[in-house]
């Protein structure tokens, strides 16, 4: 039986080969680059040092913005885009990198051990096919990018909403409060009318105050579930789980929001707008796969060494191979499916565009309704009340009418009140959606947006 050959210089050799390898690493491409800065530059105001980042402090006087900043570091769903983006950009270096080498292994064995031929394998693909790989990729993790964004700017809008919605119902509830005051002054008056026999009908006038205060009741007890249900709303937009400290509850109040032009609006949306931008990321990953298809003609090849340690002296037995893309009708429906998702990409960028023109004009429709009610409301209905007010109490004073009317029109101004109220959170309402159309809904100063696209 013969012998093993000894361990030679030669294999030595073959296997600080194998070592080196281990230790490779590939060259990043610029959109990897670029997008890896962008990642960090997040993760510096997300997660710095994989820490709880510093949240604001809140309190009953805090600004809603504030509120904003909290939520967009405390929110799951803004870290979970943020992981999803990350796991993306981090899929750029599998794409443009070559494929693992390869051991291969041979023996001719009779009754001993002939030949004993260890081998490398190495495998490459045809001229640009890596680069515009990692160039797909690259594109791949912009979209991720623009759905972060896109958590943010929905993050922010909720927080917001639950803001107007809380403001709406303490409004609400502070009217309540007053017509319940009015009924109950008009109640006493009627009353005392009625005991000194100047009221006719005093005694259907006290029923009909009976019910109206059982009912505002009714209405005050709702508003307080409905407060209630605003504050849950308004802790879960803020990322606090039902099992956390409540936040210091704000004391908000609706105002209404400047409004740009329409063109200005129109400008934004179609520059900024989260949906629109995800969608043109996904045109830019469509032609990146354009790239990729147009390539699939090139061959691939592959290169390799079998050293046979057992012979003395060493024999190398040199390996190749080289892929023949001979199906040309399989390499033209390569590159036509690709061309048509391209296609298919930049027609739903226009069916979106279209979609936010139509959202755009029901918007501004909301708005402008609301703002000819609230006009209405406060420059004729209710200045006409406080006339009305103010006569039926100089009547009073004079001895020309009694005091029964004074809460009764304080009442119906109150009323009135209520719908400039509802008015208003409507109104806000819609602007939340315009400012999130226009992704202007964030805060400035959070550090959660990246500062430079990446590099084509």
């Amino acid at each position: 039986m013969s012998k093993v050959r000894p361990f030679s210089p030669s294999t030595a050799s073959i296997a600080l080969l194998l070592l080196g390898l281990a230790g490779c690493a590939g060259t990043p491409i610029a959109p990897e680059k670029a997008a890896r800065r962008q990642v960090e530059a997040v993760a510096t105001a997300l997660m710095p040092l994989n820490t709880t980042p510093s949240l604001p402090e809140l309190g009953p006087a805090s600004a809603p913005e504030d509120y904003v900043r909290f939520a967009l570091l405390k929110h799951p769903a803004v870290r979970a885009a943020y992981f999803d983006w990350r796991a993306k950009v981090e899929a750029i270096a599998p794409a443009r990198s070559l494929p693992d080498p390869r051991l291969t292994f041979e023996a001719d064995i009779a009754d001993a051990v002939m030949t004993l031929m260890p081998g490398l394998m190495f495998d490459f693909m045809g001229p640009g096919k890596l680069s515009s790989m990692g160039r797909e990729a690259a594109a791949d993790s912009q979209v991720a990018y623009r759905r972060y964004v896109g958590a943010l700017l929905s993050t922010a809008a909720r927080v917001r909403d639950a803001w107007i919605e809380l403001a709406y119902v303490d409004e609400a509830l502070r009217l309540r409060e007053g017509s319940r005051v009015a009924i109950e002054q008009s109640a006493a008056l009627d009353a005392s009318n009625y005991a000194t026999g100047s009221g006719m009908a005093s005694l259907e006038a006290q029923v009909l105050f009976q019910n109206q205060t059982a009912e505002l009741q009714s209405v005050i007890a709702a508003l307080e579930d409905r407060r209630a249900a605003a504050r849950t709303r308004f802790k879960a937009s803020l990322g606090l789980m039902p099992d956390e400290p409540d936040p210091a509850w704000p004391s908000p109040t609706l105002r209404a929001t400047p409004i740009p032009s329409e063109n200005a609006l129109w400008s934004a949306i179609d520059v900024r707008n989260p949906e629109l931008a995800s969608m043109r990321a996904m045109v830019d990953m469509a032609v990146a796969g354009v790239e990729v298809a147009q390539k699939t003609g090139r061959p691939d090849f592959a290169l390799g060494a079998m050293a046979d340690v057992k012979a003395n002296p060493l024999m190398i037995r040199p390996q190749a191979s080289l892929s023949l893309p001979i199906w040309r009708d399989k390499i033209a429906a390569t590159i036509a499916g690709a061309e048509a998702r391209r296609d298919a990409a930049r027609a739903r960028v226009d069916a979106e565009r279209l979609t936010m023109a139509a959202e755009l004009a029901q918007m501004l429709y909301m708005v402008r309704e609301s703002d000819r009610m609230i006009a209405y409301l406060e420059r004729t209905a209710l200045p006409n009340l406080e006339r009305s007010i103010a006569s039926a109490e100089a009547a009073y004073q004079s001895g020309m009418s009694g005091a029964g009317m004074i809460p009764q029109t304080q009442l119906m101004a109150l009323g009135m009140k209520l719908e400039r109220a509802e008015a208003l959170r409507a109104r806000e309402t819609a602007m939340t959606a315009l400012l999130l159309m226009s992704a202007d809904v964030l805060p400035s100063g959070t550090g959660l947006l990246a500062s430079a696209e990446p590099a084509r």
